[in-house]
């Protein structure tokens, strides 16, 4: 028998060439990002506290993520994720 959640912990899915690359934004920079769109925190898209990778990265609800993913037009895209319960 496979046992799933022995596996999960040994595997680091951050490393996948499929995933794209994260990062958490410092305060300053959240801020910036905010007034750049004129959009609240509340406005952002979601993550799940639960995701894989917010586990992987041991994120709390609050946290504001950039994700950087391969564009084939413009090279690199920039998207920004908020990190809430699941409730």
């Amino acid at each position: 028998m496979v046992n799933y959640v022995n596996m999960a912990k040994k595997i680091n899915i951050l490393e996948h060439s499929l995933v794209p690359k994260y990062r958490l934004m410092e305060e300053s920079e959240i801020e910036d990002l905010l007034t750049k769109y004129n959009i609240q925190k509340k406005n952002l898209p979601k993550m799940l506290v639960d995701d894989p990778v917010a586990k992987a990265l041991e994120l709390k609800v609050g946290d504001v993520l950039e994700i950087v993913r391969k564009s084939y037009t413009s090279g690199e895209a920039k998207y920004y994720r908020v990190v809430v319960n699941a409730a």
